[in-house]
């Protein structure tokens, strides 16, 4: 079976996170989008450190999807630059991969 992939990427804020995670999860890319909010984050940018309050957001897939499921996250995402990390999952419940695998193949009904 097809090895499962997390994503996983920042956002501002919530409804924002959450309005992509949806377009994601429509378009069939992603099963599900965790959104966990309240994030504090220390990071370096354009030469200045920076603090912000973010928003994570977990999508889980398959790593078929790998490359479509970044263009379409960096293309509806609204940071310059934003943070697009691919962890591969080494081993999953067969349940939650089918679950998966189904969820990212059948068009929605």
């Amino acid at each position: 079976m097809e090895r499962m992939l997390l994503v996983y990427t920042t956002f501002p804020d919530a409804p924002t996170a959450l309005s992509v995670g949806e377009a994601l999860v429509r378009a069939r890319l992603a099963a599900c989008v965790n959104v966990l909010p309240d994030m504090q984050s220390v990071y370096a940018w354009q030469g200045k450190i920076e603090r912000a309050t973010e928003v994570v957001a977990i999508l889980k897939s398959r790593e078929g999807l790998a490359g479509a499921l970044g263009a379409a996250l960096k293309e509806r995402h609204p940071y310059d630059t934003p943070i697009i990390l691919h962890l591969p999952v080494a081993d999953a419940d067969p349940d939650t991969a089918a679950w998966i695998v189904a969820e990212t193949t059948q068009p929605l009904t």
